[in-house]
């Protein structure tokens, strides 16, 4: 047995001069070939081995792209432009294609130069409003620039999404990189491309100019491209105005209780789990718009939960605490108020996923048939992150390590950071409309309450935003059976077995509906799921109204069922999904009780709503 496993010493020898390591370099970590990345020899002519040449460099080059570009910008671009290089007989019939589009689009050029009629060869798509003005059709030197910008962008994104040799994702980010590049240049975009701010110039006698360059110095001054005018909204006086009380206070959340609008509610209280990127009063906008208003209308007790604004000081604050401390917190208190054993629990968007896991692990906490809740609701909520949208062009390993070594220094990741990328995913609407109707027509942001809550942004803790980007989006662990061990106990969605009723939305670029119906999937349960139309915002704060202005499609969800087919079937609804979710509801929420005031002895209201935190910049 040699001497160090016998507890002996190995005699101290010093290594010959082969043997003396390097002290100024590290071996190299092998491959998965097992070489150790040295430029080793073929073994037949001394030269260097091809492949570990190209290991090297392939090594260097993802480095300085790692540095140089750590979201990925330029890589994906890159690599489409090679692949296409590389299959040179698909270029070639990608070429010959767009020489017969280009002959169409040349003869159309001649005509409309003649002065003879031609209809558009390329047209915008249904969603794109920015030529939506006649100009653009009825001039002939307008309607060239429109076609020619168009054949080009629309040429490229096709070519980017049919890249051979190239992974999904990989296409999808190149895609939406040089849209993003497309959208900035833009006719639309410039003064002297954009007839319309032309023509207000002329009949302003300069004034839509001038009026424009006030409003570019006042979004300067901001930091920011205003979509709403942010003197016309104050948190407390006309949004999120709702009577009630703040009747529990953490370091992470306030608890709301709202008083009561009827003379009994039922008995078991609605728990609602808001999400802490921007504020709560998304669901208590106005009287009008107010979920919490309609809930309480209709019966039913209802608590809200106001996240705290982190700091640098809640750096360490984790996933884990905001389900202990935020989600148990409400629970416990909504149930200590109103006597119930239950309460019926709702999550919006990273509210949504939280509950999610929060039910998941209160399965495995309590047990199966002992979790606190009586059934829950989720509203554009992703648990499978698997394919999450647009928003994966920011998720990789590299833009993930950057983003996390970023919040490691400040503490926290800046809210209007996230509110940049988020307006990027649909830069057209949320960032060139407002470019253009603020700077070349010189309009003043109208007063919007949705756009001014969207801008009303909060900060994410380091801890808590890195181990949510690493573990769900980039490893997506919350569908993988006890592959996540939260707050002590190593979690599985399948153990859940309230019922589930779950909203998505349409046209949402955030959670895209067809990824939320993944839910389905991963929960035992009954499941009852809703495809409301519009996006990530409007289609929940969605009130009925008379005439309905909107619709949506409900059905029954089993765990085999599909996106594509549970749309076929479901039955198309005009009107708000709200009234279907009151018939669901409150047959569950317990015998009409004598309402109860939003405070008592026992939780005294330690401010009136909306709170503090909601306050907080």
């Amino acid at each position: 047995m040699p001497a160090s496993r016998r507890g002996g010493k190995r005699p101290a020898t010093a290594p010959s001069a082969k043997q003396q390591p390097d002290r100024g370099a590290h071996p190299a970590p092998p491959d998965s070939n097992g070489h150790n990345g040295r430029m080793v020899s073929n073994g037949r002519n001394g030269l260097p081995d091809g492949r570990a040449v190209y290991r090297h460099i392939a090594a260097i080059g993802e480095g300085l792209t790692a540095r140089a570009d750590p979201f990925g910008i330029a890589a994906p671009i890159l690599h489409a432009q090679m692949a296409w290089l590389m299959h040179p007989q698909e270029l070639g019939e990608r070429l010959a294609g767009l020489g017969t589009d280009l002959w169409q689009l040349q003869w159309h050029t001649w005509r409309r130069a003649l002065g003879l009629p031609s209809a558009d060869p390329v047209k915008p798509h249904a969603d794109d409003p920015r030529f939506a003005d006649p100009v653009w059709t009825d001039s002939a030197t307008w309607d060239l620039v429109k076609e020619w910008y168009l054949a080009f962008t629309h040429h490229v994104q096709d070519m980017l999404y049919e890249t051979p040799g190239l992974s999904g994702k990989e296409r999808r980010r190149a895609a939406f990189w040089w849209r993003k590049w497309l959208n900035a240049v833009a006719p639309t975009n410039y003064l002297w491309s954009n007839p319309i701010a032309l023509r207000r110039f002329i009949d302003t006698r300069g004034h839509s100019l001038w009026q424009g360059w006030q409003n570019m110095l006042a979004d300067l001054q901001a930091g920011n491209v205003r979509m709403t005018d942010p003197d016309g909204f104050h948190v407390g006086d006309n949004l999120g105005t709702t009577p009630g009380a703040v009747i529990f206070r953490n370091r992470l959340l306030e608890v709301i209780h709202y008083a009561p609008t009827q003379p009994q509610v039922h008995a078991e209280p609605v728990v609602i789990v808001t999400p802490w990127i921007n504020k709560f009063y998304i669901l208590d906008l106005n009287p009008r718009k107010s979920m919490v208003r309609y809930l309480l209308d209709q019966g039913l007790d209802v608590y809200i939960t106001s996240w705290k604004n982190p700091d640098a000081s809640m750096r360490e604050v984790r996933f884990d605490d905001y389900l202990v401390e935020g989600i148990s917190a409400i629970v416990r208190v909504a149930r200590e108020c109103s006597g119930a054993e239950r309460v019926h629990a709702v999550g919006y968007c990273i509210g949504g996923t939280a509950l999610a896991t929060w039910m998941a692990w209160a399965a495995r906490h309590y047990g199966e048939d002992a979790v606190p809740v009586r059934d829950w609701t989720l509203f554009t909520t992703l648990v499978d992150f698997h394919k999450p949208g647009d928003i994966e062009v920011f998720i990789d390993e590299e833009s993930v390590a950057h983003l996390s070594e970023q919040m490691k220094e400040k503490g926290y990741l800046d809210g209007k950071d996230m509110a940049a990328s988020f307006r990027l995913l649909r830069s057209n609407s949320l960032i060139w409309h407002y470019v253009v109707h603020g700077w070349l027509y010189g309009e003043s942001p109208a007063p919007f309450d949705v756009l001014y809550w969207n801008m009303d942004t909060t900060r994410m803790p380091a801890a808590m935003h890195a181990w949510y980007l690493r573990e769900l989006y980039l490893n997506n662990r919350l569908v993988q059976p006890d592959a996540l061990v939260v707050a002590g106990e190593p979690i599985d969605l399948r153990r859940i077995r309230q019922p589930l009723y779950a909203v998505a939305a349409e046209d949402d670029h955030i959670a895209p509906w067809a990824q939320t119906f993944h839910t389905m999937h991963h929960v035992a349960a009954d499941k009852r799921f809703v495809l409301s139309s519009s996006g990530h915002i409007l289609g929940i704060v969605n009130p009925p109204v008379t005439p309905p202005r909107r619709h949506y499609r409900v059905a029954t969800a089993h765990r085999a069922d599909r996106a594509p087919l549970w749309r076929e079937r479901a039955a198309l609804r005009e009107g708000s999904w709200w009234e279907d979710w009151m018939a669901w509801l409150k047959p569950r929420a317990g015998e009409l009780v004598a309402a109860r005031p939003a405070a008592d002895e026992r939780h005294p209201a330690l401010g009136d709503a909306p709170g503090t935190y909601v306050l907080e910049a």
